[in-house]
């Protein structure tokens, strides 16, 4: 699986990475799109441990095969002295270095920043962590659940009057942790242009998470008004912005915030009378059983014909049957078919940053355990 003649952003930049399963991978993947040649370090074995996981393509899982596309992959011990020695001799000539180890594993093993720097003063060393380098968690296991759960922003996931409610994509892994990691990884890699000098970027996944929140938070730390699940103007409160279910069982999202378009929407389902209600806070209970028992007289397809014209930001709740084959989807290339060799065609998730001039690619298809075939060719 051989890709053009591109001329990528990243084509210079050697990357080694350390990481495994999520954070790490997702974000060197974003790296390698544009052309870092990613060159996964794995232990002797296993590797990552994301290529066991079910469901398999080949010997590793279709996770790992969408993760570590573009990349090769070479086997070291680490804790061996020849693995150490190779490792060192390796990142003397590389750019960045990404890891996911608990603070204090990598300087144990003889192989931190500052072990590292004094052999490449220009190495860009990027660790990510469930709790960052520092303060008094920053040895504490813990998952994307866990991140969450600190940050404050599960205690608001879920409706009033409910439990909170565990999100189906790992928010703390992806957005807290490996976009930080590339835009921290991108901001160092450019100040290295005038100063001629690495640093160390320090992600926290739980900080990551936690800078999300600018629309709830700074009422709390300015005006110490607090957030309450299910309440809140966008996950609760109003009746214009808020999901509802249709006569077939399947679900509408309705956006309607601005004023134009909840007129829009009220029209469209014959009730221009709910028009003047829509920030009335005393009504919005009574709004939404109104809005969810005339949701309720029609098909998902009904619906969705009635607002075909109509600016009313009312959407489907597609599955990802539906998503794949949308227009929107598609015309975006966000799920693309590449070649795996000895397996075929398959589909993956596209490369969600379009540049102009140059563009990012899924070149090759994931490596197997030690294949360090060259990138570049």
């Amino acid at each position: 699986m051989r890709g053009g003649s591109c001329i990528f952003p990243l084509i210079d930049i050697v990357v080694l990475d350390l990481s495994r399963l999520l954070p790490g991978p997702f974000c060197t993947m974003i790296l390698a799109d544009f052309g870092a040649e990613v060159i996964k370090i794995e232990a002797p074995g296993a590797g990552d441990y994301a290529r066991h996981f079910e469901p398999k393509l080949d010997e590793n899982s279709t996770m790992f095969h969408s993760l570590n596309r573009n990349k090769k992959s070479i086997v070291l011990d680490l804790k061996s002295e020849e693995g150490k020695k190779e490792f060192l001799k390796m990142a003397e000539t590389a750019d960045v270095v990404v890891e996911s180890f608990r603070p204090g594993v990598m300087k144990r093993l003889g192989l931190d920043y500052e072990t590292l720097k004094k052999a490449n003063p220009s190495l860009v060393y990027c660790a990510i962590t469930g709790y960052g380098q520092t303060g008094p968690y920053a040895q504490m296991p813990g998952h994307d659940i866990n991140y969450i759960s600190y940050a404050g922003l599960l205690n608001l996931m879920g409706e009033k009057g409910g439990k909170p409610v565990v999100p189906a994509v790992q928010i703390a892994d992806i957005g807290g942790g490996a976009y930080p990691a590339v835009v921290g990884i991108l901001l160092a890699l450019l100040e290295r242009e005038k100063s001629g000098k690495g640093q160390f970027v320090d992600i926290s996944m739980m900080d990551g998470v936690l800078s999300f929140m600018q629309a709830t938070l700074p009422n709390y730390l300015m005006k110490k008004i607090d957030a309450k699940r299910g309440k809140q103007m966008l996950s609760g409160a109003l009746a214009c912005y808020g999901v509802y279910e249709t006569k077939d069982g399947r679900w509408l999202a309705v956006g309607a915030l601005e004023p134009k378009f909840w007129a829009n929407f009220c029209n469209g389902i014959m009730r221009p009378d709910l028009i003047p209600l829509q920030n009335e806070p005393i009504v919005q209970e009574k709004l939404k059983r109104e809005i969810e028992t005339i949701k309720l007289q029609k098909s998902l397809s009904e619906w969705m014909e009635i607002f075909k014209d109509t600016e009313a930001c009312v959407t489907p709740v597609l599955d990802f049957s539906e998503m794949e084959h949308h227009q929107q989807v598609v015309a975006r290339k966000m799920i693309q078919t590449v070649p795996v060799e000895n397996v075929g065609e398959v589909k993956q998730i596209g490369i969600p940053i379009k540049l102009s001039d140059t563009p990012g690619k899924i070149r090759f298809e994931a490596p197997k355990l030690g294949d360090s075939r060259t990138l570049h060719e």
